[in-house]
């Protein structure tokens, strides 16, 4: 794939984790729920690797911060999503390279020759980036005065947005193939 066409595709991804949940917002589907950003990180991830999984999870929560002012800084869910956005991307992406070298395709060559590769490493990556979500607040929040514990702020989070994490599961496997399909 050619740098103009990865950069290309990584900043759309960014525009889409910034505006998704905007459109989310406005509409009135509360974002916590829905987990609007989500989506396009771990797309970024499935589908252009680890770095533009990282990128991605750190580009659209600022952009969307900077532009909206949501997620908000305090109480500290920007930091703690930017976490857990990080690590949803890149272990995302780790699945995308494990792909590409299990089956010796070129990066470029979409995911839908093994279907089964997103649904292995879409839960990896969730359960990853939530673990790592309560590990930052355990570590961090006592240091920056955080109003909450680790363990009841990631099982709440993970209640509230149960649907968004269903949306995820079925939604996440057949874009990537669909799109790997165009992005060839």
């Amino acid at each position: 794939m050619s740098r103009t066409r990865y950069l290309a595709r990584l900043a759309l991804l960014v525009a889409v984790g910034v505006l998704l949940p905007l459109i989310t917002h406005v509409s009135g589907v509360p974002g916590p729920v829905f987990l609007p950003m989500h989506l396009p990180v771990l797309l970024a991830g499935f589908l252009l690797g680890p770095p533009a999984g990282l990128l991605v999870g750190i580009a659209a929560p600022l952009g969307s911060f900077a532009l909206t002012g949501r997620p908000p800084l305090t109480p500290p869910v920007l930091p703690v999503m930017v976490i857990e956005l990080v690590v949803y991307g890149t272990v995302a992406g780790l699945g995308h390279s494990v792909l590409v070298h299990r089956t010796r395709l070129a990066s470029s060559r979409p995911m839908d020759s093994s279907g089964w590769l997103p649904f292995l490493f879409l839960p990896v990556a969730m359960l990853a980036g939530r673990f790592v979500m309560g590990l930052a607040i355990w570590l961090l929040g006592p240091l920056f005065g955080w109003p909450f514990q680790a363990c009841p702020y990631v099982v709440g989070a993970t209640l509230t947005g149960l649907p968004g994490i269903i949306l995820q599961l079925a939604l996440i496997p057949p874009l990537v193939r669909a799109i790997g399909r165009i992005w060839q």
